[in-house]
């Protein structure tokens, strides 16, 4: 038993949290270098380059049969990717889905899917073999092109990385996760890419922005217009990150009686369009989609979903940029070029590094391919050689063969053959014997020679060099170019939009409701205004809190103890049924902080702020709204300080009133307007700090409400009217004991 314990000699103590650290870094690693991002040359991820070489060894190229996906995938994990047969699969699927990948590198037979987001079939019933783009990729494969490695079980080796004669990083893009890390790139159109380069070769230092007048923009295999203005596209080239603004492509149809419908025929990138229409069917549903009435799908091979608007006075622009706003008829395709380099690094690269890295990996296969092809020359030529010697002398040497036990010894000795030349004439048969012809060897040995001269000269000359991979691209460009049905540009390029923002009120359709939100800071919308109902249900320990008329087009406006402001549209709060939902889920409102107050958004206003020390300032409205849940800081507090009031900044005058119950009035004049910041001290205290503050109306009097509910109105405030920092005097009498104006 002893003998299967580890020996105390390999036990070493090492802390957990290195121990981890080390273990993660190397799951973290592995996950960026062969799962997540693809490498700069030929634009792939382990998984999708196995596939292609497997099928490679299968002779699955364009010219055969088709051979059924479960023995492709078979041959993947059983040979190259020992990891779960359904992952692999998917990989195979994606890339023979047309609607997914710009150039599919796959060609599938049988169901592999659709733009709805209908699954493929079993691997068991499906069938596949390469496309003409995927042997461009593995072109050169056997010519020493690339190095190869040991697989994971050391019976067979892979490409580290294929030829790649496609710029296919770039022309079919990649999107991956890594831990802390990740990868999204748009594809792209061969014909510009090829272009791009082209020009690229000829002015090694031509900047992006000559680079983008070759390539546009994105082109996706849905097609759609992006409406990205160009000094964006060309930030976004030049920083390898940014992002592409997608629509739907759609047209006007007359109806009868002087109508029309919106026609969509397109749709944008890896949007689904069966959850596409299911998503706009809620919207008009739950009311949100004023301008539209029914929308429909009648779409056979090629997409077509019909949109009905609700009447027919609505603009169709109008009704468009309402859907483009509320629903994926219009999306954003971000662009993230992190990639994998020569070298097996990850890092973020522009585009003009994304196309010279590609030129340099085509310029690396060229001299490779040229040296292995100029091996074999020369190779030929030593045959050649000793064939022309062999017809000069073959009744010579037929004879040395039939009466020499070691005629190999002999044959070099008599014509001075090279080893080579021995052992190919005696390994030749009888038959060949007469092709051996001295023209038909002096034509294929003038013919190599040539060809060695050039493949010398070509390997020596970094300018013929890139004058063929200029010409190889010239030729790419022909193959998949804009004349072809697979290259012609699918996605239209508009800087214009059709109109940059509608107002809320034209996109949602108005009516009155009741916000209700609840001590623990559960939200919800009731439908029309209605009084406090003292028998609404609230969570068993919870109660009532906030309870205000507004309309769904109503932005409201949160204040919490943290002193930032946060915004909410009223027509995104759940319904009444229920308890509602926690508007932390909203926000990011942290635990430690509280909902101060909750009000409807007026730009015309201005609002009290202050803090529980007796600081505070006047803010106008339109500098509060928060763009991000995280909301917007505007009162500035630390420590065990927290934002205590936030009231409307109506009237002349400020009363504060502290803990130490002390009353004090002073002129707005004297609280500064700010946009941000801690803000002025409003009443100096002794012991305790700030209890309320309202502002009034100095003429009108000052108001507050009794422990009953009643109002109370005191005209005569010349005792506790002073300047802002004091310390105030005692209230009148029947003032709250809560020390709230209430």
């Amino acid at each position: 038993m002893s003998d299967l314990l580890t020996p105390e000699s390999e036990i070493t103590d090492t802390p957990l949290g290195e121990a981890l650290a080390q273990r993660y870094l190397a799951y973290a690693l592995s996950t960026i270098m062969h799962r997540a991002l693809p490498d700069v040359r030929d634009g792939l991820k382990p998984v999708h380059r196995r596939l292609l070489y497997a099928m490679r060894q299968l002779r699955l190229d364009p010219a055969s049969g088709f051979k059924k996906s479960a023995r492709v995938v078979g041959d993947v994990i059983g040979k190259y990717h020992p990891h779960g047969d359904q992952s692999v699969y998917d990989a195979l699927v994606r890339l023979a889905q047309d609607f997914s990948i710009r150039y599919p590198l796959i060609d599938g037979q049988g169901n592999f899917g659709n733009v709805d987001g209908d699954n493929a079939a079993a691997m068991r019933y499906t069938e596949t073999r390469l496309t003409e783009v995927a042997q461009a990729l593995l072109d050169g494969i056997d010519e020493d092109a690339v190095d190869f490695r040991e697989t994971y079980d050391g019976e067979e080796s892979e490409p580290l990385v294929l030829p790649a004669a496609f710029p296919n990083l770039l022309a079919n893009g990649a999107t991956g996760i890594a831990v802390g890390m990740a990868t999204s790139i748009p594809p792209h159109n061969v014909a510009e890419l090829c272009d791009a380069m082209v020009h690229l070769i000829k002015f090694p230092n031509a900047g992006i922005e000559k680079l983008v007048e070759f390539i546009q923009g994105p082109d996706f295999p849905t097609g759609g217009i992006i409406v990205e203005p160009r000094e964006s596209i060309l930030d976004a080239y030049a920083t390898g990150r940014g992002g592409f603004r997608v629509r739907a492509q759609w047209e006007v149809e007359k109806t009868p009686r002087s109508g029309y419908q919106i026609v969509v025929t397109e749709i944008p990138y890896q949007v689904q369009k069966g959850k596409l229409i299911e998503k706009v069917a809620e919207l008009i549903n739950n009311r949100k989609l004023s301008l539209l009435g029914d929308i429909r799908d009648e779409s056979a091979e090629d997409i077509r979903v019909v949109l009905e608007p609700r009447v027919r006075t609505v603009e169709p622009e109008m009704l468009m940029q309402q859907l483009f706003q509320l629903s994926d008829f219009e999306v954003r395709i971000p662009l993230n070029l992190n990639v994998l380099d020569l070298h097996q690094v990850p890092r973020v690269m522009n585009l003009r590094e994304a196309l010279r890295a590609f030129l340099a990996h085509r310029k690396e296969v060229l001299v490779r391919r040229s040296q292995y092809r100029l091996s074999r020359i020369v190779h030929r030529l030593e045959v050649l050689d000793g064939y022309l010697i062999a017809f000069l002398n073959l009744d010579k040497i037929i004879r040395i063969i039939r009466n020499e036990d070691e005629p190999k010894p002999k044959l070099i000795q008599a014509f001075k053959l090279t080893d080579i030349q021995a052992e190919a004439i005696l390994d030749m048969r009888l038959r060949a014997l007469r092709k051996l012809e001295e023209m038909a060897l002096r034509r294929e040995h003038k013919s190599l020679t040539e060809e060695r001269r050039e493949l010398t000269g070509l390997i020596k000359s970094d300018e013929k060099q890139w004058a063929r991979i200029s010409d190889d691209l010239k030729a790419l460009r022909v193959k998949f170019g804009p004349k072809t049905t697979l290259g012609k540009r699918r996605t239209d390029i508009s800087g214009a939009l059709l109109l940059d923002e509608i107002p809320l009120e034209a996109m949602i359709e108005r009516e009155p409701v009741t916000v209700v939100c609840s001590q623990k800071g559960w939200i919800r919308q009731l439908k029309g205004h209605l009084p406090e109902d003292p028998d609404l249900k609230y969570k068993e320990g919870d109660g009532p809190a906030f309870w205000l008329q507004a309309q769904s087009t109503d932005r409201l406006i949160l204040f919490a103890t943290n002193g930032r402001f946060y915004t909410l549209r009223c027509d995104k709060l759940p319904g009444g049924r229920g308890h509602g939902e926690p508007v932390r889920l909203m926000i990011d409102l942290d635990n430690d902080h509280d909902i101060v107050t909750i009000m409807t958004h007026d730009p015309e206003r201005s609002l009290l702020v202050a803090s529980s020390d007796g600081h505070g300032f006047i803010v106008e409205e339109t500098e509060i709204i928060a763009a991000t849940r995280n909301g917007k800081q505007v009162l500035n507090v630390s420590g065990d300080v927290e934002a205590l009031v936030c009231t409307p900044a109506v009237g002349d005058s400020i009363a504060v009133v502290g803990e130490n119950r002390k009353l004090l009035i002073f002129p707005r004049d004297e609280a500064p307007v700010m946009t941000r910041g801690k803000g002025v001290i409003l009443q100096r205290y002794k012991d305790g700090g700030l209890s309320d503050a309202k502002m009034f109306t100095l003429a009108d009097g000052l108001v507050w409400q009794d422990r009953s509910g009643r109002r109370q109105t005191e005209r005569e405030l010349s005792d506790w009217t002073g300047s802002r920092a004091q310390a105030g005097r005692l209230p009148p009498r029947g003032f709250p004991r809560n020390n709230k104006f209430g």
